[in-house]
This record gives C-alpha cells, structure tokens and sequence, in this order.
C-alpha cells in the first residue's frame, strides 16, 4: 500500500521523466474529446436528438401500459389528461381524488395515517403540477385547489407525525386528534421548491410561497410569503 501511494505520488507530481511522461499520457486521455468537425458534428447532433426522443417514448410508454394503471387503482377518482413521468410511492389507505389535467413530474410521495380521523384524503384540483420529490403526509385532509403549482421538494402535512408526548413517541402510538388539522390551498397558489406547510394551514387564492419557507400559519390571498416562520413580503395587486 505505501508503494502504491508512493507511485501516485511520483505520477502527481510528474516526477522524474517516465513519471512526468506518464502523468502526461493521463491528462491527454482524461482531457481528450472527439473533434466535432462538419459532417460529424452533424451525426452526433442527430444521435442526441435520437436518444433524447427514446428516453421520452419510453417514458411516455411506461405511462400508459404500467404507470398509470397501477396509479389509478390507489385513486377513487381520476379526471382525463393526468401525465406522469414516474410512479407515485403511497404508503397506507387513503382516498385520492384527481382532476382534470394533472401533471405528476418525477416520483412523488403520499403517506395516509389512517390510525386516528377515519379514512385520510388527498383532493387534487384541475389543471395542477406536482413537482418531483414533493411529498404529502395525510391524517385526515390536505386540498390542493385548481391551477396550483407546487415545486420540487415541497412537503405538506396536515399532521405533527408523531405524539408530542415522549412516552407515547417512545411506544410508536399514533399521533392524537390535537395533533391532526387539514390543509387547503385555494386556487392559483404557487409554492415554491422545498417549503415545508405545516397543519391547519390555508394558503389563500393566488398566494405564492417563497423556496424553503416553513408556512405555521394562514396565508392572506394574493401575497407573497417567505422565511421561517414565513411572514407576508409582499402583497400583490
């Protein structure tokens, strides 16, 4: 191992002349690249536009014949024209409910606790994008009206998760009824990447989130809400 560590050493540094020649040789092979003359660099622009159409019809395709079918039988109800790139993870029983139009980018999460408020629900309006990685913990409602756009990394809860007492956490019981509040978003509200809503919160019409904020409480419609706690910055006419 000393030897070994020794010889990069001698080959980093370019020591000596078969060293500082074999350091060389590296550095042309790692720095090397294919010169992009015409017609060639015709051919692989074609190539790229070919690997950039499979990928997406074989996306497209894994929508229709495994997707889609699997999602929908997790969904009470589903509107016409729902897109999806990946499968959504849901964890528990639950009711989903999806309008028309929807677009599911990447993979989303959608957790039911169904252990305290009866069977837990995920309205989904029209016309809504779900970005990837943003993630929904349901104990008994959260409400997504129509027109929303939720960035990557959002997560929304209408639950504390676990018990606040530490007795209870430590015995894995489930969260209590004070623990539990839904979560609205009215229509046209936009939510940036990584916000965190919390439960028993509303974000009123045409709100917008800014990214990474840890919503507490109501949001006022047509505003701008950013930090933790977020507060308004900026109203909007």
């Amino acid at each position: 191992m000393a030897m070994f560590r020794d010889f990069v050493r001698k080959v980093k540094n370019g020591e000596g002349g078969f060293y500082g020649t074999l350091k060389k040789t590296i550095l042309f092979f790692l720095n090397f690249h294919i010169p992009l003359f015409w017609p060639l660099s015709w051919i692989y622009k074609g190539l790229y536009y070919f690997h950039i159409f499979i990928k997406e019809a074989t996306v497209i395709l894994l929508e229709i014949i495994y997707f889609q079918p699997m999602f929908r039988t997790r969904c009470s109800k589903v509107g016409n024209n729902l897109r999806m790139e990946k499968l959504p993870y849901v964890i528990g029983e639950g009711r989903i409910i999806i309008g028309t139009n929807v677009n599911i980018s990447g993979r989303i999460s959608i957790g039911f606790n169904d252990r305290v408020a009866g069977t837990p629900e995920l309205i989904i309006g029209d016309k809504v994008f779900l970005g990837h990685g943003s993630s929904y913990a349901i104990a008994q409602k959260i409400e997504i009206g129509d027109r929303c756009f939720i960035s990557s990394g959002v997560k929304i809860s209408d639950n504390d998760g676990h018990p606040i007492d530490s007795v209870a956490r430590g015995e894995h019981e489930a969260v209590g009824n004070a623990g539990i509040r839904p979560v609205k978003l009215c229509n046209d509200v936009w939510i940036g990447a990584n916000a965190l809503i919390l439960k028993g919160v509303t974000l009123g019409e045409k709100s917008i989130v800014g990214a990474g904020a840890v919503v507490t409480k109501d949001v006022p419609p047509s505003c701008v809400v950013a930090g933790n706690p977020a507060v308004v910055v900026r109203h909007l006419t």
